[in-house]
């Protein structure tokens, strides 16, 4: 072979070996572990935990009215970062209640402590088994987090979660917990029909069907269960005061959003705290530049003399005043 035919050859070698390196993944940046919270990608077969720069931060204190759940999980996660045993969390109930926030909230408050989130979609349950031998030799505590998990009847990526819960025979390690939330509470769909493979001994024991016994055994992996309910109508109004101060509305204008905040409530059909945030938003944007308009308006305009309790003179009767009149 001549030298040009070799150079040749080599030129559309390399042409091919650039085409082939635009449809391969792009190499993952190093894990820049200064970060607070993380989010696991992947795309082909290539995966690793991405830094979140910009962080939904929110404060325990702004969750209100769940309080018996708030004092629930801060005591745990405060067991697991000082590194005493700690349960694994699932939340569970109404939606907007404040599941996710307080997941969020822990961060906050324990961040400067050790404390580190990993975002998890449903999709990579399969990866977990992979993310904590990533970070089971780290000195930092890491919280898995699940965000609104629930599988539909013939999923079967649970599995790898109830394995990494419990059940595996590897040692789960002592710096990763897991926190979920779901509107489910055994995150599974359950039938009526499934009611009818219970069976009914003579002595009254109750033996439930193998469908129902494997819904149970994933929510039950988890150590602490905690539960949301709607608010009353009461504690979604405290919660919408409690943005507009916030968001800095005067106090003498609070009160007059009761009404519209009512009707945007039954317009979402949900008292929640999400539904009281978006509202507070919507109404301070609406209103607040109004009232600041209103307020310029007043203090510019011409300053009148108002007379109250004064006896009047002609053309009046003397014997009348203006606030007789």
């Amino acid at each position: 072979m001549s030298q040009y035919n070799l150079d040749l050859l080599i030129q559309k070698a390399i042409g091919v070996l650039s085409q082939l390196e635009a449809w391969l993944p792009p190499t993952p940046d190093q894990t820049d572990w200064n970060a607070k919270a993380f989010r696991w990608r992947k795309k082909g077969e290539t995966a690793w935990l991405e830094a979140i720069n910009v962080i939904d931060s929110i404060e325990p204190s702004d969750l209100m009215h769940i309080e018996k759940q708030k004092e629930a999980i801060e005591r745990n996660t405060r067991f697991f970062v000082q590194g005493k045993p700690a349960n694994n969390v699932l939340m569970t109930g109404a939606r907007g209640t404040g599941k996710s926030s307080l997941v969020k909230a822990m961060l906050a408050q324990f961040h400067a402590e050790g404390l580190r989130l990993i975002e998890v979609d449903k999709s990579d349950l399969g990866d977990l088994s992979d993310i904590v031998d990533l970070i089971h030799t780290r000195p930092e505590r890491f919280i898995i987090f699940c965000d609104d998990l629930s599988f539909d009847e013939g999923e079967v990526s649970y599995k790898a979660l109830k394995s990494i819960l419990d059940g595996s025979i590897a040692a789960s390690s002592d710096n990763v917990l897991i926190y979920a939330t779901s509107n489910r509470r055994h995150l599974m769909p359950e039938y009526m029909s499934e009611n009818l493979t219970t069976a009914y001994q003579d002595d009254g024991e109750v033996h439930p069907g193998e469908a129902i016994e494997e819904k149970i055994s994933l929510s039950e992996r988890f150590g602490l269960w905690l539960s949301f309910y709607p608010f009353r109508q009461d504690d979604y109004l405290a919660i919408v005061y409690y943005w507009l101060r916030a968001m800095g509305c005067p106090e003498q204008f609070i009160e007059e959003s009761r009404t519209e905040a009512l009707q945007w409530a039954i317009q979402r059909g949900s008292r929640s705290g999400r539904v009281a945030k978006h509202f507070a938003r919507d109404w301070a944007a609406r209103h607040m530049g109004l009232k600041n308009e209103q307020s310029t308006s007043t203090s510019h305009a011409p300053k009148s003399t108002v007379v109250t309790n004064t006896t009047l003179t002609s053309p009046i009767d003397s014997d009348h005043t203006l606030e007789s009149l």
